[in-house]
């Protein structure tokens, strides 16, 4: 999944997509450990894919806590 498209999806989509990648890379570990793996690159992939929903969440609530702290700001400097 390319960060483009992971940056449209919802709050909601995003926790979404965490738990399946997170479900898919203990399903893929499992596979490795008892040597049914094929595509042992799909681990890595899972886990970049893992790091840039993470990555958005954050910057999301990085942003929500500026506007939060920046209407702060303005309302006291009106009052």
């Amino acid at each position: 999944m390319k960060a483009k498209e992971i940056r449209e999806l919802s709050n909601d989509d995003l926790r979404v997509k965490l738990n399946e990648g997170r479900t898919e890379l203990f399903n893929l570990r499992f596979q490795m450990a008892t040597s049914q793996l094929d595509n042992t690159a799909r681990i890595g992939m899972v886990k970049k894919d893992i790091a840039r929903v993470l990555t958005e969440i954050r910057e999301r609530e990085m942003l929500a806590a500026a506007g939060a702290n920046s209407d702060a700001a303005k309302t006291a400097q009106t009052a």
